[in-house]
């Protein structure tokens, strides 16, 4: 029955250039990879189209609506333990594997700007759809970890990085391309690893290339349990060590890999994570024995800085779509987007997500450029920090679209419950604030690094300057017998000044300035939308046209 005519109500945003729009990223690209890898920064361009594009959102619909499904056993009762996925998620993923967003950019030259280059791609394709990009993240990460392993990296890497999705259970040396999930976590254990009881027996000469074990034991959270192997922790003599485990063994047959079931989780719905039983499943050993810890030390640190990358995308889907939906909204007599209270919300909002995204890149360029030191302890701070803005943020986006923000078809209640994931993911905020009190007091040249790139931006403005020099002084703080009670505190100091730093650097003025006014001289309250005292209305054109062009 027709009652009225619809109006006011605001439309999808159809053939969104993700890249093109986002001029964070745009200039992080043209700084960062461009000059490196001119192609690369042509590819980013189409990837950004697609990932704007109503096709791409269908796909992202449909693998988030229709989940993953567990088939324990076969019609025969055999055991099949295989998860089925809607097409859709194979689509995403075959897109993410050919922009080369796995393990590619580890096969370049250092210096060639490829894992920037990479790290543009994942904000952009994140955007798109955040659950199939787990299986991607830990392919690319894993490599740090596998060259532990020689022998075992010469034959795994070249598949991780092939640009060719091949979804099919086979043995790795028979596919067009690999991707690996991972294991760590266990019952009882949880980010205590070395709390793990999974057993294993060496086994020399077995159906595998490098040292081979039988593991025995259980993983509460194995992450997409559809690939082609995984990286696992088990007790030998010695300690905790680390084993490359593959799905399907060299003759063809089946590991002894039982998937139990997959977990119901508040988000993140395409993506599987499954609990594991292994009955004496063959693996690799990865390392050396009871070096398992220090041996996936560098995966973690690959994966944490997806997990900046990741929220940064996702703080950045949600303030196009704050932003989008204000500009077409009208209430009370005018647009959304016109009405101060509104204005004061939305800039908020988009300095938030330039510090973060601009974070994100600076670190993957680290990666590039060789700067262990500063990716060991910006990462660290970056993982806590950006992943635990985005819940509120993303929040506060969701409210702009009012009643329709909390409705699914509408986009904003996928990222909610999707912005709390990162946080957890590789250590939650308190195992990261832990992290960074170690890399302070232990790794000396880490400390030195971030406050090299911290002085890169004296002189801007004093409560910047002192700002720094406060950071200066975290050495004593992280050692003193307080250092736990007050480690969160800390780590979101050392955090907010170095995003202030380099938004100073690489930023518009208007931006930076409204940034270090709003995070370092008071003039922000508790919640966002609170902008005030030294940061005036004027800023608001400046910071909005630039976070998305009307």
């Amino acid at each position: 029955m027709r009652t009225h005519e619809v109006t006011n109500q605001v439309q999808p945003l159809e053939d969104h250039d993700v890249l093109g729009s986002d001029a964070t990223l745009a200039e992080a690209v043209a700084q960062w990879v461009a000059p490196h890898d001119g192609s690369g920064s042509a590819a980013l361009r189409d990837l950004g189209r697609l990932a704007g594009s109503a096709e791409a959102r269908t796909w992202a619909d449909q693998a988030e609506r229709v989940p993953p499904l567990l088939r324990t056993h076969a019609p025969s009762g055999a055991r099949l333990d295989e998860v089925e996925y809607h097409p859709a998620y194979h689509r995403l993923l075959e897109v993410a594997v050919g922009a080369g967003l796995t393990a590619e950019p580890w096969q370049q030259q250092p210096g060639s700007g490829a894992h920037a280059r990479r790290a543009a791609g994942f904000v952009v394709w994140s955007q798109v759809e955040a659950g199939h990009l787990c299986p991607v993240s830990m392919s690319y990460a894993a490599v740090p970890a596998l060259r532990a392993a020689p022998d075992v990296a010469e034959d795994w890497v070249p598949g991780l990085a092939a640009r060719t999705y091949d979804p099919g259970l086979a043995p790795h040396g028979r596919k067009a391309g690999l991707t690996l999930g991972m294991g760590m976590t266990e019952k009882q254990g949880g980010s205590d690893v070395r709390a793990n009881t999974t057993r294993a027996v060496a086994a020399p000469d077995g159906p595998l290339t490098g040292e081979t074990y039988r593991l025995t034991g259980h993983k509460w959270f194995c992450s997409a349990p559809m690939s082609d192997g995984f990286l696992v922790l088990g007790q030998t003599a010695p300690g905790v060590t680390c084993f490359l485990l593959p799905r399907v063994l060299d003759d063809g047959t089946r590991n002894d890999i039982q998937v139990q079931r997959l977990k119901d989780k508040l988000g993140n719905r395409s993506n599987a994570s499954s609990e594991i039983e292994l009955d004496e499943a063959w693996a690799v050993r990865v390392g050396d024995e009871g070096r398992g810890v220090r041996t996936i030390i560098d995966m973690v640190a690959s994966t944490r800085l997806d997990c900046i990358l990741g929220s940064a995308a996702t703080m950045r889907a949600a303030l196009v779509a704050a932003l989008h939906h204000s500009r077409h909204r009208r209430a009370f007599g005018a647009f959304l987007s016109d009405q101060p209270l509104m204005r004061n919300v939305l800039t908020d909002l988009a300095l938030e997500s330039e510090a973060a995204t601009l974070l994100g890149m600076r670190l993957a360029h680290a990666v590039d450029a060789g700067e262990r030191d500063l990716g060991r302890l910006g990462v660290a701070l970056g993982k806590y920090w950006v992943c635990k803005r985005t819940a509120p943020m993303v929040a506060e986006a969701l409210e702009c679209l009012g009643g329709n923000g909390y409705v699914e078809e509408n986009g904003l209640a996928r990222l909610y419950r999707e912005a709390p994931l990162n946080s957890i993911w590789e250590g939650s905020g308190n195992v990261n604030a832990l992290d960074v009190l170690r890399a302070i007091v232990r790794e000396p040249a880490a400390l030195d690094a971030l406050l090299h790139e911290l002085d890169l931006a004296r002189g801007h403005a004093p409560v910047l300057d002192a700002a720094i020099d406060a950071c200066r002084l975290v050495q004593d703080a992280a050692s003193g017998p307080d250092a736990q009670w007050g480690a969160r505190r800390l780590v979101e100091q050392l955090a907010v000044t170095l995003q202030a730093s380099l938004l100073v650097r690489f930023s518009p003025a208007p931006v930076a300035d409204a940034f270090v006014a709003s995070r370092l001289a008071g003039g922000h309250g508790v919640t966002f939308g609170t902008l005030g005292g030294p940061v005036g209305a004027d800023v608001a054109p400046v910071v909005l046209d630039r976070a998305l062009p009307a």
